[in-house]
């Protein structure tokens, strides 16, 4: 047998010649079936980019809480986004675009603006109310929603507004929290205040004055600095020799933690108060141990209480670090957005804009629900006392649960005998 000397082909050729050679006719080859036609795969959604704004002051004294509450919003986009929503047959894609106010009024609209030119479906924000109130006329105008995390003066929802929104308690209910605890459990009998002239911090000590007076306390100085000050001496030797039980700041941590320290160096023996402005870890960190035995509240429950809390506070904590105070907030009020719009099946503001006021949304700052002025119902307050430079809660007044998430059934079994009453050390 002649070998042809083509490699890969030499095997063939043998057996070709073998089965010839035996006086056998090849069968014919009988050809495969041909293959069914593969399915269609199925055409992939559209996807449409859905702009969220979100301002707060990223610069200056308080760009920490700024950066607090921004973390909080992108949080929030980077959960939804993971969740591919669909909205009207398209899958969304939520992106975040952050502008920052410098907490000053003029800067506000002009980010406003911007985020109305950018044609953003709806604004968190901004931080503070003085400009949160400004910039709300121009969302008004534009026709989108505004939700704050963190703005609690009530002249911001008593506008009319139809797209001006809350998810934290005001300063009404929060000032007059805050007012009665200084007298009926701090025992203050004579009280001074100081704001910062802000909308924020005189509109919440205004209220601390009201409830304070109203149960039987006597405000014995009223004084003001400005948000960007650093020196209060002045102020304060006036206020040592009116001899109070309290002080009350209605301000930020920028200037409670200067403040605390003053205080300590010329010798005030006065309970130092705050609102939610100071009620966070930066007031520690600037006031060091000055900070001992201040009470702060914060409009709202603890969060890392709440049933759909902890969550976030793990998730929030290993991404950005330390909560400060309204990232919280900042997360659900994105997420209230966004559940109006699945609700709404649309993304168009006008018409996911009436399902915001119709919110029932279980968030990690608890049960979220509007009145007819855009104010969470049942705003909670919590009030806590710095020990040994932590956060602690002394208690918490109003505000709705969100829903915890129920176990599911389980196969009927013996009743558990009780428990074993605790040990006097497990009271502890």
């Amino acid at each position: 047998m002649n070998h042809l000397r083509i490699p890969g082909v030499l095997v063939v050729l043998a057996a070709s010649v073998a089965v010839i050679g035996c006086g056998k006719k090849e069968e014919p080859k009988t050809a495969a079936p041909a293959a069914a036609p593969a399915a269609a795969a199925p055409a992939a959604k559209p996807e449409m980019v859905v702009k969220i704004g979100h301002v707060a002051p990223l610069t200056g004294p308080i760009a920490h809480l700024g950066k607090d509450n921004e973390n909080g919003a992108r949080l929030a986009v980077d959960d939804a986004n993971a969740k591919k929503i669909e909205i009207d047959g398209k899958v969304i894609k939520f992106e975040l675009l952050g502008e920052d106010d410098q907490a000053d009024p003029k800067t506000g609209t002009v980010v406003a603006q911007k985020l109305v030119d950018a044609k953003v479906a709806g604004v968190v924000g901004h931080l503070n109310s003085g400009t949160t109130i400004p910039a709300s006329a121009i969302y008004n105008q534009a026709g989108f929603p505004q939700i704050s995390p963190s703005a609690t003066n009530p002249k911001y929802t008593e506008q009319g507004f139809k797209t001006a929104f809350r998810v934290m308690a005001n300063d009404i209910q929060q000032g007059s929290v805050i007012g009665v605890y200084a007298v009926k459990d701090m025992g203050a009998k004579k009280i001074a205040i100081i704001d910062d002239r802000t909308a924020y911090g005189q509109g919440l000590a205004d209220e601390v004055e009201k409830a304070a007076k109203a149960n039987g306390a006597t405000i014995v100085a009223r004084e003001f600095t400005n948000d960007k000050a650093t020196d209060f001496k002045a102020i304060l030797t006036k206020i040592k020799a009116k001899n109070p039980d309290v002080i009350f700041l209605g301000g930020m941590d920028a200037v409670g933690g200067p403040m605390l320290k003053q205080m300590k160096e010329l010798g005030i023996k006065a309970k130092f108060t705050t609102g939610d402005g100071g009620c966070s870890p930066e007031l520690i960190k600037l006031a060091g141990p000055a900070s001992e035995g201040v009470i702060c509240s914060q409009a709202g429950l603890p969060v890392d209480k709440l049933p759909n809390g902890q969550k976030f506070v793990a998730d929030f904590t290993k991404k950005y670090g330390q909560i400060q105070i309204y990232s919280p907030y900042s997360y659900d009020a994105v997420m209230v957005l966004i559940d109006a719009m699945k609700r709404a099946n649309s993304v168009d503001p006008a018409k996911y804009l009436p399902e915001v006021g119709k919110t029932a949304y279980d968030g990690v700052t608890g049960k979220i629900e509007f009145d007819e002025k855009g104010d969470i119902k049942n705003g909670a307050i919590t009030v806590f006392e710095i020990k040994d430079g932590k956060l602690v809660t002394l208690k918490s007044e109003g505000g709705a649960m969100a829903a915890a998430a129920a176990p599911a059934p389980a196969a009927a079994a013996p009743a558990a005998a009780p428990a074993p009453a605790p040990t006097p050390e497990a009271k502890k």
